[in-house]
């Protein structure tokens, strides 16, 4: 920076040779694109590995709306008797808050999956940008209108994992909150049994 503040006040040539020398040229251009190599080759193979398609147990789709989720069990479903498993999750008002609520964070259907299964999260928006984020699971996608985008999780232990949309998808995204229930695999199945009864 000397050199090019130097070079524009005096107008001057300073140093003739460190202009014409090539291998100054060739290292402040190699070094860098070398150091770049290392880092893009493990990202790489890192962005690869997560997008691996693994054998799914349960697949979930997820449509972002203003202000609430849609989810639908893609894997419970009748086609004779047009049962679906799907439903809205919206956020529990003010009014209506207990003691074991967290205000805003709590939704009235919590998306139930069971425990030591590979899951497989299919998102998109219906209106506007959207983001399905979950920190505790280590999930967070975009749910973009038009575009399906996938995350894959499982957990071993059973629990509440919140979340909440983190794109700045207008003046209320903060009142769309997400709240995964991990469950044994028993529970699970008398939960979509009694959910689809309904």
């Amino acid at each position: 920076m000397g050199l090019i503040i130097i070079i524009i006040v005096k107008e001057k040539y300073i140093n003739i040779n460190l202009l014409e020398i090539q291998i100054v040229e060739w290292v402040w251009t190699i070094i860098p694109a070398v150091l770049l190599l290392q880092i893009a080759l493990p990202s790489l193979l890192l962005l690869y590995m997560l997008d691996e398609t693994v054998d799914r147990i349960l697949t979930l789709k997820t449509v972002g709306h203003q202000w609430y989720w849609s989810y639908e069990y893609k894997d419970f479903w009748s086609a004779d008797s047009r049962i679906n498993l799907e439903f809205d999750a919206y956020i529990i008002p003010t009014n209506e808050l207990r003691d074991d609520i967290f205000r805003l964070l709590d939704v009235d259907n919590r998306t139930v999956v069971p425990m030591h299964t590979q899951i497989r999260v299919l998102i998109s928006s219906a209106d506007v940008l959207h983001s399905w984020t979950v920190p505790s699971l280590g999930v967070k996608a975009d749910a973009v209108p038009g575009r399906l985008n996938q995350v894959k999780f499982i957990r071993q232990r059973p629990g509440l994992y919140y979340g909440q949309c983190s794109e700045i998808c207008g003046a209320n995204h903060r009142f769309i909150p997400i709240v995964v229930e991990r469950v044994n695999l028993n529970t699970f199945l008398n939960w979509v049994v009694v959910s689809i009864e309904e």
